[in-house]
């Protein structure tokens, strides 16, 4: 681990972003190049004082997890983040089916925060979510293991499907099937698509009946209903926004402007609130 270059790295970095850059506002007594510290802490998911510490040159080596979610708060190219990881003093992750996201589309998500919309890899792991998209679907972000992908929570978890239309329930199963295949497809023999399918046909005999239809190119389920706890059912439109290089997809969820589901995804974020406040 080189402490100097780590900490210079960091610094020069975060004093390159601004804060238009990740969605914050500027403020009219702003003096600080770039962002603050404590900025570039609360968007890497961290304390201020551990980021404070690595930019001193001060503090434990970073972990893996710790350097990626670094890389995605100050929204850094490929080759930033793996020169990141060489002077932390770890390996670069694979750049293939990497978690991860583009700066490009971090700065499009910083300017969603009125918006639900998240970023999932090609096995519908979720990588990250905006604070309505949380209170839409709930935070997707917290499984570990097999559960993280929404292909395997579908048919292994069946509480997960109490967020959806019931009748929509088919036409789900087919398409996460379906996407699935692609997915292996494209990862081939020996990848994590590959144990999530084998995990899956030893799990569930619906998705073992969908597997051997062998179906792909099944269309995306428009629009989506969801079933909120609080606000009953929302009816959305799911558009989405491909990164073919990081094999990566841009959800954004959106109502037909003036409807009953449009006036509930305005009431979002006063859900959201409420349902933090009671997690306390």
């Amino acid at each position: 681990m080189d402490r100097a270059q780590l900490a210079d790295f960091l610094r020069t970095r975060r004093e390159a972003l601004q804060p238009e850059d990740v969605g914050l506002p500027r403020g009219p007594r702003r003096r600080t190049t770039g962002l603050r510290r404590e900025e570039a802490a609360a968007l890497s998911g961290m304390s201020s004082d551990y980021y404070s510490r690595l930019e001193q040159q001060r503090g434990p080596q970073p972990s893996e997890p710790m350097l990626a979610a670094i890389a995605r708060g100050l929204h850094l190219s490929l080759a930033e983040r793996d020169h990141l990881f060489r002077i932390a003093g770890h390996n670069p992750p694979p750049r293939t089916g990497s978690d991860h996201i583009a700066p490009g589309l971090m700065r499009i998500l910083g300017r969603l925060d009125d918006t639900p919309a998240q970023v999932l890899n090609e096995l519908a792991e979720t990588l990250w979510q905006t604070p309505l998209a949380m209170a839409l679907v709930g935070d997707e972000s917290r499984f570990t293991g097999a559960d993280r992908s929404m292909y395997y929570r579908w048919f292994a978890r069946p509480a997960t499907r109490l967020r959806y239309a019931e009748e929509d329930h088919p036409r789900h199963s087919r398409f996460f099937a379906a996407e699935l295949r692609a997915a292996y497809s494209r990862q081939g023999r020996g990848s994590r698509a590959e144990a999530l399918v084998e995990r899956l046909l030893e799990t569930s005999e619906e998705f073992a009946q969908y597997w051997s239809a062998h179906e792909v190119g099944v269309p995306r389920v428009e629009p989506k209903r969801f079933h909120h706890p609080e606000l009953g059912e929302i009816q959305v439109h799911c558009q989405v926004l491909l990164d073919p290089d990081q094999a990566q997809a841009l959800l954004v969820y959106t109502a037909t402007p003036g409807s009953e589901s449009d006036e509930k995804l305005r009431l979002l974020p006063a859900v959201g609130a409420r349902s933090a406040q009671a997690e306390m």
